[in-house]
């Protein structure tokens, strides 16, 4: 983006990741582009070429001086736009807007807000620019030792569901990543998996000290393709939602495998449920984590809640 084009206020950035959705965002762009025009918005767009690219465009644009940012992409590039979003130092981020039009494997940000998957009925919601301001969530992880950052404004998942993920993306990378992979490997990574005894503080209160199947955080409620792992969550209360699956058999796995979908995993003995503003997890072994699908790092990690500090355009 040139540093002397005049950006007007009401300008959109449009951020396309062509390779979303299996090629989903490449196939769908000309239609999307065409649609944008007729219904007389005002934008430039700009592609991703690699991982993390989203979030360097974002603050380049941002510092552009472009303030309305749609998405046409999935949960991973709408989490690459927030991080640009946050980690950008010319504007509060709650001055900017974001929308998305998706065409991702699992758009589970989407579900949480009424959000269409058809481009058109998506591309109308942006048209009627009804904000919500939800909270977005702060990790500190490491990485090959190394300490980082990154921001969420989903579902964060370690153990079980960061390994799920993980072998869910090798699939994305290859063009082959759909929600019914994710749910294969639900079932078929229950071989490889072991279990690792984990230490849980919330609030800077002990909650748990015990070996850990899975683990979810949510500022939202949906995750893996419209499971509801932690269904209590409101975007917008302050806290973050915490569902935790205790050590368990194989069995038990397949037969309460369907409460993923419904949200009636949280009512199971082997499971147990927090809310806090600070999470603290430590382990003997390696935990991976998993933020709005991005395979990241691993323990320890500090999470923390930034309440009421994105602006997002949703559905009715």
């Amino acid at each position: 983006m040139a540093e002397n084009q005049s950006i007007s206020p009401a300008q959109w950035l449009i951020i396309v990741n062509p390779n979303a959705g299996s090629k989903k965002g490449e196939k769908e762009w000309p239609r999307i582009h065409t649609y944008l025009q007729q219904q007389g918005f005002d934008f430039h767009s700009v592609f991703t070429a690699h991982r993390d690219h989203a979030m360097h465009l974002t603050i380049e644009n941002i510092e552009a001086g472009y303030r309305n940012i749609v998405v046409v992409g999935g949960d991973g590039t709408m989490n690459e736009v927030l991080n640009g979003i946050f980690l950008q130092q010319k504007v509060v981020p709650v001055e900017i807007s974001l929308g998305i039009i998706p065409v991702g494997t699992g758009n589970d940000w989407c579900r949480m807000f009424n959000i269409p998957f058809d481009y058109k009925k998506a591309v109308d919601i942006l048209k009627k620019k009804q904000p919500f301001i939800q909270d977005v969530g702060k990790i500190s992880y490491f990485k090959k030792e190394t300490p980082h950052i990154r921001y969420f404004m989903n579902v964060a998942g370690m153990g079980y569901d960061a390994l799920v993920a993980k072998k869910t993306n090798l699939l994305k990378e290859k063009g082959k990543g759909t929600p019914l992979a994710y749910l294969y490997y639900v079932f078929a990574s229950l071989f490889q998996y072991k279990f690792i005894e984990g230490i849980i503080e919330i609030d800077d209160k002990k909650v748990f000290k015990g070996e850990i199947f899975s683990m979810n955080i949510g500022i939202c409620k949906f995750n893996g393709g419209g499971m509801k792992q932690v269904p209590n969550a409101i975007p917008d209360d302050g806290f973050m939602d915490v569902t935790l699956i205790k050590k368990t058999s194989k069995f038990k796995v397949f037969r309460y495998a369907g409460k993923l979908f419904d949200g009636t995993l949280v009512n199971l003995p082997i499971v147990n449920t927090y809310q806090g503003k600070t999470i603290r997890i430590r382990s003997t072994g390696k935990i991976y984590l998993e933020a709005d699908g991005e395979s990241l790092g691993h323990t320890p990690f500090v999470y923390e809640i930034i309440p009421r500090s994105l602006k997002v355009i949703i559905g009715p």
